[in-house]
């Protein structure tokens, strides 16, 4: 098995970012306007933005990410780290990425003092969930989104 590595988002890393990422909207059977996935794109590279993204490589080719952002959390004396979406390309599953892509941004948290990392999946996503589970057991919470 090819070691993963994992970098923030770089401007070249875009064609590659892109790829995963209608992967990621493929899964998922969503269709976005291009606009949308343009904005997403320049805030993940804006060094101002507080979204971010890490890309996952096997072998120098990206195989997957997570895109995150800190925010001052109500909970704790300091920031929360939210992992708002993680995708793994098909053909790379089960090579650690996944877990690789996790293991970095509780690192990187650690690194930055922030105090709790948080995402949420779809209840059916039994993949997924046994990843998530060999973390931490769900907490039980629901989601509820609210499109204005």
């Amino acid at each position: 098995m090819t070691h993963t590595t994992i970098h923030d988002a770089q401007p070249e890393d875009e064609d590659a970012w892109r790829t995963l990422w209608q992967g990621f909207l493929d899964y998922y059977q969503v269709t976005l306007p291009a606009e949308v996935t343009d904005h997403t794109w320049a805030r993940l590279i804006d060094p101002v933005s507080p979204l971010k993204a890490r890309l996952a490589l096997h072998a120098g080719r990206a195989v997957g990410f997570a895109i995150h952002q800190n925010h001052p959390s109500t909970w704790v004396m300091g920031d929360d780290c939210y992992l708002e979406d993680m995708f793994v390309a098909p053909e790379a599953r089960g090579m650690g990425a996944g877990r690789a892509l996790i293991e970095d941004l509780i690192a990187l948290a650690r690194a930055r003092g922030w105090k709790r990392l948080y995402w949420n999946t779809d209840q059916d996503n039994a993949a997924a969930r046994a990843l998530y589970d060999s973390f931490i057991p769900s907490d039980g919470h629901v989601r509820y989104r609210l499109t204005l």
